[in-house]
């Protein structure tokens, strides 16, 4: 049975704003004077807040959250910026302490927190692979046994004999990578900053962190804002919010709880802007997206299933009306288009309110912004034409069940899921 390596329990990172020292001891001295005398902060930035002000100001960076993780399990840590998800890391990689609450780990953690943590910037590659090996307990027969592999991975050979502050941030973050995971700490904790890398080179860090968590048996704390990544390579996630544990489940469940909050941070409805025909008594009054719960977003993911609903009102009854969706991309290109004649749809709408949806049962436009172009007509009679009616954002899904997506450099806006064989004769 899996045993927890990583017990998290009511942990709490307060930061305190203003008191800040300024480097030196002569400043804070003088700093120390002004304050006596009730003069303001001498070395306060123009425009910034007095930091005599700040004094006694806090802010929870984290807040009171608790979580076990097992041995060879993918954990998905997700949420906005500023949710607290970089801070918990740092003190599960004891970069940082809490201000109260207890953190066990059971094992070496290899940690990818940012470009520039764990490097030495005047030792070269070379140097810099084996003190990271000493500083996870390694003796140096281990980590020239891995020596060849991680240098392999991250493609930095010709320049392993460099002074890694020469490095660029790509090069660096290759380097970084392959020394955390090739260096067998039982617990491999890897922030947003592979996002600095290509495509090529984060689909070879996922393909690498899934061996780590599903062959080897490790434990992996991945944070990410890539949903596609989150839900190939973790079976379980988090999603932080304030500070706070917001929900612990499922990865999918919790991907779909993450985007169906951040729907709840803004105005979904577009009441206000009402398209009317005065002459027909006929007028569109809402566009509304829900998934297939009918919860509202305006953001989904490649391979959801998403209904377009329009809120019609009218004084009379209209049969045979005909509605077509438009789907562009933001340079007003059309892509294609959704009618309602062509799909066997007779629609009518009577008195007072209708709701006509569009069901979209697999979603698979890329990720992106796209603009949709409402029209409704019936004959040749067009009752509403709504250019850029509404716009929808398609986050990255995993429909191919891979975790993996073409880069945008690949060009085009659809992926279709396939299948492959290959028979031997």
């Amino acid at each position: 049975m899996p045993k927890p390596v990583i017990s998290v329990e009511h942990l709490t990172k307060r930061y305190e704003l203003g008191v800040i020292g300024t480097g030196t001891l002569t400043r804070d001295l003088e700093r120390w004077w002004a304050r006596v005398r009730k003069q303001p902060d001498p070395y306060t930035r123009i425009g910034q807040k007095d930091a005599f002000e700040r004094v006694g100001e806090s802010i929870l960076a984290l807040d009171d959250v608790s979580f076990t993780v097992e041995q060879g399990e993918a954990l998905g840590i997700i949420g906005k910026n500023g949710a607290g998800k970089s801070t918990l890391l740092k003190i599960l990689s004891r970069v940082t302490a809490p201000t109260s609450g207890v953190v066990k780990v059971k094992g070496r953690i290899g940690s990818l927190l940012e470009v520039g943590t764990g490097f030495h910037p005047e030792l070269t590659g070379r140097e810099n692979i084996y003190l990271n090996g000493a500083i996870l307990g390694m003796k140096k027969v281990e980590v020239a046994r891995k020596f060849d592999e991680i240098v392999d991975f991250s493609g930095v050979e010709k320049f392993i004999d460099t002074p890694v502050k020469r490095y660029s941030s790509g090069m660096y973050v290759r380097l970084a990578f392959a020394v955390a995971a090739h260096l067998d700490p039982e617990i491999l904790v890897v922030d947003e900053v592979l996002a600095v890398g290509d495509a090529e080179f984060q689909q070879k860090c996922l393909g690498k962190m899934g061996d780590v968590a599903n062959k080897e048996g490790r434990t992996v704390l991945f944070v990410s804002h890539n949903m596609a990544a989150i839900q190939q390579l973790c079976t379980k996630s988090i999603l932080m919010d304030s500070g706070k544990l917001d929900y612990l489940g499922d990865s999918l469940a919790v991907v779909k709880r993450y985007m169906a909050f951040n729907e709840q941070k803004i105005d979904k409805r577009v009441n206000g802007y009402v398209a009317k025909n005065e002459l027909a008594k006929f007028q569109l009054s809402d566009i509304l997206f829900t998934d297939s719960i009918g919860s509202s977003r305006s953001a989904y993911m490649c391979g959801e299933n998403i209904n377009i609903n329009l809120d019609l009102e009218s004084e009379t009854t209209f049969r045979n009306l005909i509605v077509t969706i438009g789907i562009n991309d933001e340079n007003g290109t059309r892509l294609t288009i959704l009618h309602s004649d062509l799909s066997g749809a007779s629609l009518q709408v009577a008195s007072h309110r209708t709701i006509v949806t569009c069901s979209i049962p697999n979603l698979v436009l890329l990720p992106g912004k796209y603009l949709l172009d409402i029209k409704i007509y019936r004959g040749k009679d067009v009752l509403i034409w709504l250019p850029n009616a509404k716009t929808i954002t398609v986050e990255p899904g995993n429909i191919l069940k891979s975790g993996k997506l073409p880069p945008k450099e690949w060009g085009g806006f659809f992926i279709l899921d396939n299948g492959w064989e290959v028979i031997a004769k």
